[in-house]
């Protein structure tokens, strides 16, 4: 591992996140930018400033490292806590609203290792 990077607390579901971070595992980081800038899915925006983070944090490291040689080694959508809500139904019924959250981290090395 040469740098990570975690954005916790982003709203949306974990298994809708999932689908976008298991488009980009593996992958160089200048492809999985454009995987993610060409995405339809709400999750890519924040995957794609939390990839930016961890390459900033890279560079920071070790100011002499080739961003083009980084690999996304770890990538990993974990679930948050989740905001419970009420909403109003018929004959005075009430149903619960579940509004979720997920934490994200991703882990850089270099081509290589």
């Amino acid at each position: 591992m040469l740098a990570r990077a975690k954005a916790k607390y982003i709203r949306g579901s974990a298994r809708k996140s999932r689908l976008v971070i298991d488009q980009i595992r593996g992958k160089r980081v200048s492809a999985a930018l454009e995987v993610l800038e060409f995405s339809p899915k709400r999750a890519a925006h924040h995957i794609k400033e939390c990839l930016n983070s961890a390459v900033a944090n890279a560079v920071e490291k070790d100011s002499m490292i080739d961003v083009d040689d980084l690999v996304i080694s770890k990538a990993v959508i974990d679930e948050g806590p989740a905001m419970k809500r009420i909403r109003p139904r018929a004959m005075g019924r009430a149903f619960r609203v579940i509004k979720r959250f997920n934490h994200i981290t991703i882990e850089l090395s270099n081509a290589e290792s």
